[in-house]
């Protein structure tokens, strides 16, 4: 399995995007079958929309904020810091969690194949 985050290096213009069922996927996945492409930015999207990170961060860092006000600064520090950390992590390792919930989910696979967010390509020996 790879994650090719530069699908247009030279090597990833010469093969052709696969259409396979989920079943398929999930057992050529482990058997090295594939070769994936995910898109950095589409992933990053969809997993931000997909946990409801926007809206799950905003009272984090809000109720920290409100802690520092009113004289709880480290215990508001830690939650305002930890909010954007956790922020940043998830949608760092967006590509991997796409993959991670599409090979769990056949939904978000064929969604993730429908909108180009994840390609998948026939190893070449």
């Amino acid at each position: 399995m790879t994650l090719d985050p530069n699908p247009t290096a030279p090597h990833a213009a010469t093969q052709e995007t696969l259409s396979v069922t989920h079943a398929e996927f999930c057992r050529g996945l482990p058997a090295g079958e594939f070769n994936l492409i995910v898109d950095p930015v589409k992933a990053r999207k969809y997993i931000r929309q997909r946990l409801f990170l926007l809206p799950l961060m905003l009272p984090v860092v809000g109720i920290g904020a409100a802690l520092a006000i009113s004289g709880h600064p480290w215990i508001g520090l830690a939650l305002i810091l930890g909010g954007g950390f956790a922020h940043r992590i998830i949608t760092h390792q967006a590509p991997k969690i796409l993959l991670h919930l599409a090979i769990k989910d056949p939904r978000t696979y064929f969604e993730a194949i429908e909108y180009e967010m994840l390609e998948v390509r026939l190893r070449q020996s």
